[in-house]
């Protein structure tokens, strides 16, 4: 019904107001009593077989909302009955920022691909921390930035500062240092800077009785030997995980109209690259570093294949724009299938 009914109709209009105004809708719905059992009990499955347990944290099932979708933790509840595994909340930055000038998020329909140049926009540290503060009956993962105004060299202040203020609110932290819509991010992949901001927060963690995992979010535009570099760092900083990837700047061959747009793509044409760096993660670490994979994931065959390829769990999008919410249940009914 969604395919056929639905995403025509959304996608007749602007697909920022859209995303606002469907969040809207489902606030709304599920204050109606009994709404929230029953999108669950349509949309929801679990199965022990589903379960996964990593650095130290046991999820329901592998499959998640990435970074991104509920960037400032409004409808953490409403979308956990969707069925997700877990939700990352972000990417957050300690002060508030418009992001980019509109209009800055483009439907690729033809190819089930987004172009997005957000820029880090969001409600800042302060105001999500106090959302956080709420009960939820979901992993949140905390997707953190730096601000645009924020120069490279007072990057790790930033970093730091979110860690501090979300530390006893989310369950995982992810360091994003990969966003193509902040200019000068990309150039923190560096091994210099990693190991400086690891070795603050590692103190920090440590130092705390519930020590929280911290996973690294890497671009897909990076070569082999500087994903060996990055590897590195994680085994010597004791990271706990990386996810696999980010959004591209390297295009391939599209075919809609809005091809030409500036910004990061993802959603079917980043598939065969994110997979081609999850496979190299897994094969250089032996399959033991925790690896979430997230690009590309249009189908359920394409979502199968990317856990084959190596990744532990894996992480949603584009994929739910154009598939719609009950994809989250048909990957895991076929993941039921599998044993890995």
């Amino acid at each position: 019904m969604y395919k056929k009914f639905i995403s025509p109709f959304l996608f007749l209009f602007d697909p920022e107001k859209i995303h606002h105004f469907t969040f809207y809708l489902l606030k709304i719905l599920l204050k109606i009593p009994f709404s929230g059992f029953f999108i669950k009990s349509i949309y929801s499955i679990r199965h022990n077989s589903l379960e996964r347990e990593l650095f130290g944290l046991k999820f329901p099932n592998p499959v998640g909302m990435a970074a991104g979708f509920d960037k400032n933790a409004t409808h953490i509840n409403e979308f956990e009955k969707f069925g997700f595994g877990f939700i990352e909340i972000g990417t957050v930055t300690p002060k508030p920022q418009f992001g980019n000038p509109k209009k800055r998020l483009f439907r690729l329909k033809e190819d089930k691909a987004v172009i997005n140049r957000m820029g880090f926009n969001n409600d800042g540290v302060e105001l999500i921390k106090k959302r956080l503060k709420k009960k939820f009956n979901v992993i949140v993962g905390g997707n953190i930035g730096k601000n645009k105004v924020t120069p490279n060299s007072d990057a790790k202040s930033d970093y730091i500062y979110c860690f501090n203020e979300l530390y006893n609110q989310v369950d995982y932290f992810v360091i994003n240092v990969s966003s193509p819509n902040t200019p000068g991010l990309r150039e923190l992949q560096s091994k210099e800077f990693l190991n400086d901001l690891f070795y603050d927060l590692n103190k920090i963690r440590f130092e705390s009785l519930n020590p929280k995992p911290i996973l690294l979010k890497i671009s897909p535009d990076l070569n082999e030997e500087k994903i060996l570099e990055i590897l590195d760092v994680i085994s010597v900083n004791k990271i706990d995980g990386i996810i696999a990837t980010n959004t591209t700047i390297n295009f391939p061959k599209l075919n809609s109209k809005n091809r030409n747009e500036k910004g990061g793509l993802s959603g079917a044409p980043i598939y065969d690259r994110s997979n081609e760096v999850i496979s190299f993660i897994s094969k250089c670490t032996n399959g033991k570093l925790p690896i979430i994979g997230v690009g590309g994931i249009s189908s359920v065959d394409q979502a199968i294949e990317k856990i084959k390829a190596g990744a532990h769990l894996i992480q949603i999008y584009t994929g739910l724009i154009y598939e719609g919410p009950g994809f989250i249940k048909k990957i895991n009914k076929e993941l039921l299938n599998y044993k890995f």
